[in-house]
Parts: structure tokens; C-alpha cells; sequence
């Protein structure tokens, strides 16, 4: 094998480097959760009973073709103020 080979396994990512506010993706963690099982986001790897992850590559690709329009709409009703009462 060459000595310049670089490792281009993608790296594994937790479901808090993925999401907002500290990750890309600006949905919360049901929106997501739902979009996974819609087959809107990635599916996820599991390591263990309580170890789920993401490959870097899937979430790269799904934040440079865009999150599903109706995902980030759904997230961003959060942020909404409330309405005033009358």
C-alpha cells in the first residue's frame, strides 16, 4: 500500500453532532427521529444496545443536497412566538 494513502473511512457521528445547536441540522431530535423513519435522513448504525450513529459521509451529502424542506419547517415552528391573548 502507498505511503500517501490517506484513510477516507468516514468518521461515526452521535446524534448531538448531527442536530442543532451544537450540529448542522436544524431539527429536533422527533423531527429527526420521524425522518429516519420516513426514509427522509439517513438510517442510523447500531454499535451497541445504547450506541447509535451516523456515517459522516451520509450526513455531509444530506447537508449539501439540503434537508427536506417540510423538516426544517416543522423544526422552525419551535421558534415561533407564541400568539398574544386578546
Amino acid at each position: 500500500m502507498p505511503s500517501d494513502t490517506q484513510n477516507t473511512s468516514p468518521r461515526l457521528l452521535r446524534i448531538t453532532e448531527i442536530l442543532a445547536p451544537t450540529g448542522p441540522i436544524p431539527v429536533s431530535k422527533s423531527t429527526w427521529w420521524e425522518g429516519v423513519r420516513t426514509g427522509r435522513f439517513p438510517r442510523p448504525v447500531k454499535l451497541g444496545p445504547k450506541i447509535t450513529v451516523w456515517r459522516s459521509d451520509e450526513i455531509n451529502q444530506l447537508v449539501h443536497e439540503g434537508i427536506p424542506e417540510q423538516a426544517v419547517n416543522r423544526a422552525n415552528k419551535r421558534f415561533l412566538p407564541a400568539r398574544q391573548a386578546r
